[in-house]
């Protein structure tokens, strides 16, 4: 029956792992530029919602929204006065500058808010459901729902939306996009707010069993990176499929290893899949 347990945790955390990976695969998707930074925009809606939580006495879930506007609004700024300035340049020009963004936040945040680590207290944060003998923890349910939710919503506005499809078709050929009357800027700077935007929710979702500061991005960011290029880089259906997979893996590793090699019986996995499928589990071959 542990063996259920362990499957049942890692699909839990494993639905989060995939709501603040998707956020970087579409960046990659749509601008093909690997955003660096990527994690930072978690530690910000992290700190979004703390004080949300802290100064207005919103819970952090329903604080998600407004993490996920603020770093829309972050994300669209740094597109436009930023990003875009290097779209065209060489890639090692993109990662500098990513790299960059990654420093600037990381001791922004340290100068802005200091050093100590910051929790909040729920209702709901030490009870867990019980099912037979299996049981579910709530904090982590409620984030993997809340992902759910922001997955099928980001699923809707790709494939129903006029904005979500121009979107597309500016990943696909942005030339012919603008021949169509596209807007591929735009459709640039849509595309990176809402990656960071959505990486900004799934860390305030988290934030009832997650402690924020400054560094917490650097927790994330290598497990971001494993999940979107074990699902495939620029696939959002992959990276779910990757989060999902990376969360059973780490909760199925601890049944038997101790939690300090619980990574790396992760990246064993990882390589030995690429090694087989570099493309990753969904991503199409090219």
């Amino acid at each position: 029956m542990s063996f259920v347990q362990a499957i049942l945790d890692g699909l839990l955390i494993g639905g989060v792992y995939a709501v603040i990976s998707i956020g970087l695969t579409l960046v990659y998707g749509v601008m093909g530029i690997v955003n660096f930074a990527q994690a930072e925009f978690l530690t910000i809606g992290m700190f979004v919602a703390w004080f949300a939580w802290a100064f207005l006495g919103l819970d952090p879930v329903l604080a998600a929204p407004l993490s996920f506007a603020v770093a829309f609004a972050i994300g669209w700024l740094v597109q436009g006065q930023l990003i875009a300035r290097v779209l065209s340049a060489p890639s090692v020009a993109q990662i500098f500058l990513t790299v960059g963004i990654l420093i600037v936040i990381e001791n922004g945040t340290l100068l802005l808010f200091g050093s100590q680590f910051r929790s909040v207290t729920t209702s709901y944060q030490t009870i867990s459901l019980s099912l037979g003998p299996l049981f579910i923890s709530v904090p982590y349910l409620i984030a993997f729902a809340m992902s759910l939710a922001c997955g099928a919503a980001l699923w809707w506005f790709m494939r129903a939306s006029w904005f979500g499809r121009a979107m597309r078709a500016t990943a696909q050929n942005p030339s012919a996009a603008r021949l169509m009357g596209i807007d591929a800027g735009q459709m640039y700077k849509i595309a990176f707010a809402l990656g960071v935007g959505l990486t900004a929710f799934g860390g305030a979702v988290i934030l009832p069993y997650v402690t924020v500061f400054p560094g917490v991005g650097g927790q994330f960011v290598v497990l971001m990176f494993t999940v979107v290029v074990l699902g495939g880089l620029g696939s959002v259906a992959g990276a779910v499929a990757g989060g999902l997979a990376v969360g059973v893996i780490q909760a199925l590793s601890s049944l038997v290893f101790p939690i300090q090699l619980q990574n790396l019986v992760l990246f064993i996995v990882f390589i030995l899949v690429l090694a087989v499928r570099p493309q990753g589990l969904i991503g199409a071959s090219r």
